[in-house]
């Protein structure tokens, strides 16, 4: 949006245009190529941690960053600049960079990118300090930071701005420095089990692996409707078809729903998956891997991920909450008509496993706060999952729970073709009636099957979710940094 002219906006974006150009017409370039040989200021911090009041040393150091804050003019004048480690003050003095150089040096703006050689002391009152040998200004900002003193609140700045949140709040930057700690942690985790790292399609020309609605494009030069991929499962099962035996991805998947605070269109996720293995196995290392990630960021919530984690059954979990037993109420009508009973929302166009859905996220997902594993569902509801091995009408399969909130869904991978076919058959007549989300058939997958795949134990978890967990984030737009927004 363009500044009114005459706005107290334009009178300081004029003002700093006109510094920008007086900058050039003095032969200073207010955007060089580079400015080598930078250390981060935690790090001139640390190594100066033990020097005491007034001590000074004759360590130089060269930092850079944004000018945060000035104060006093004239002969001496002390600045603050910040990086993403941390804030340094700087002191100015006429006698050592001249009067031209501290002239222009207290003529910059605050946002302005400047980068400073100086000479470590701490000043009287404690404070480390660089003497400013001499400075360069890296970039010119031609529009004024975020109030720095009362921080930036409003959230709908932050979101759709955040480059301003990161400037204005530092627990945002620390926040999505976290961020990638987690990430690198499970690459480690997983790396160090022997699992291979891999890359499938995100453009498919067949979505599945999930019960989602897709974002359809067209792909013009094959002229063909192709999808955002809604999961990695079925492309990850065929590579353990070929041999792989131990495989992760890490990365986006696109789901065309609504937007709420654990939801959003573009998500990450991580799903691995492992040969020889069944949902327990998958389960301990689910628990084992986020309890890694817990201590890598030194997690201090009232959520307990040491393992064991609690495992409760699927079955119980709703009927101890709602005196419904899903596995002799299969019929869809008496199920709605016991959960409006209930006073819990059963449309007309729902589905029997869009009912049972239902029934966990109202009834048992709010309740399951510290670290939970719900297990054993029933197979209408699990259309790539292997049958229990010992209860008629489920599969082995869990999902993951933590402060209310689903983290992970895995599975003992159904492997018999012959199965899977049944399973799409069915999931087809899912979507004849009314269901959006129901599983397309694949054909594809179906035959890799036919090609023989081991016994294998998979997995998803949601990474921006298990970052929200970490970080006590209430909104999954909290952990993303350009979440989707209204226009």
């Amino acid at each position: 949006m363009a500044e009114r002219a005459g706005s107290p906006d334009s009178d300081v974006l004029g003002d700093r245009r006109r510094k920008l150009e007086a900058l050039r017409a003095a032969g200073i370039e207010p955007f060089p190529h580079e400015f080598d040989g930078v250390e981060p200021i935690a790090s001139v911090r640390e190594s100066h941690a033990d020097l005491a009041a007034g001590e000074e040393t004759e360590a130089t150091h060269r930092v850079a960053g944004r000018l945060a804050a000035r104060r006093g003019q004239g002969k001496m004048a002390f600045l603050d600049i910040e990086d993403r480690s941390g804030r340094i003050q700087i002191q100015a003095r006429s006698d050592v960079l001249g009067t031209e150089q501290m002239d222009r040096l207290l003529a910059l703006d605050l946002g302005d990118l400047i980068g400073v050689d100086g000479t470590a002391f701490v000043s009287r009152r404690g404070e480390l300090t660089l003497r400013v040998d001499g400075f360069r200004i890296l970039a010119k900002s031609l529009r004024p930071p975020p109030d720095k003193h009362h921080g930036l609140t409003d959230v709908e700045t932050r979101h759709r701005h955040r480059e301003l949140d990161l400037i204005a709040n530092p627990e945002t930057r620390r926040l999505f420095v976290t961020r990638a700690r987690v990430i690198s942690t499970v690459r480690r985790f997983l790396d160090d089990a022997g699992y291979v790292e891999v890359e499938t399609p995100i453009l498919q020309p067949l979505y599945g692996g999930a019960m989602a609605r897709p974002f359809t494009t067209h792909h013009n030069a094959l002229d063909r409707d192709m999808y955002l991929r809604i999961a990695t499962e079925l492309y990850l099962k065929r590579l353990i078809v070929g041999g792989l035996e131990r495989v992760y991805e890490l990365g986006k998947n696109f789901r065309n729903e609504g937007v709420d605070t654990t939801h959003n269109p573009e998500f990450t996720v991580l799903e691995f998956y492992e040969a020889y293995a069944d949902y327990l196995d998958i389960a301990d290392r689910c628990e084992r891997l986020v309890w890694a990630v817990a201590q890598a960021v030194g997690y201090e919530g009232e959520l307990d991920f040491q393992p064991p984690w609690r495992r409760e059954l699927l079955v119980d979990a709703i009927r101890d909450r709602t005196g419904i037993d899903i596995v002799e109420v299969r019929d869809r009508e008496e199920l709605a008509g016991r959960m409006r009973a209930l006073g819990l929302a059963a449309g007309d166009e729902d589905t029997w496993p869009q009912l049972v859905d239902e029934l966990v996220s109202k009834r048992v997902e709010p309740e399951l706060v510290q670290p939970t594993f719900l297990l054993d569902y029933p197979v209408e509801v699990s259309p790539l999952a292997k049958r229990h091995r010992s209860a008629p009408g489920l599969v082995e399969r869990f999902e993951a729970f933590a402060s209310g909130m689903e983290i992970a869904n895995a599975f003992t991978e159904l492997n018999d073709p012959d199965e899977q076919r049944r399973r799409f058959e069915e999931q087809r007549r899912y979507a004849a009636a009314g269901d959006e989300e129901a599983q397309p058939y694949d054909e594809s997958f179906v035959r890799a099957l036919e090609q023989g795949m081991p016994p294998t134990g998979g997995i998803g978890i949601g990474i921006d979710r298990l970052v929200m967990l970490m970080t006590g984030a209430r909104s999954i737009r909290e952990v993303v940094l350009f979440p989707a927004l209204r226009s």
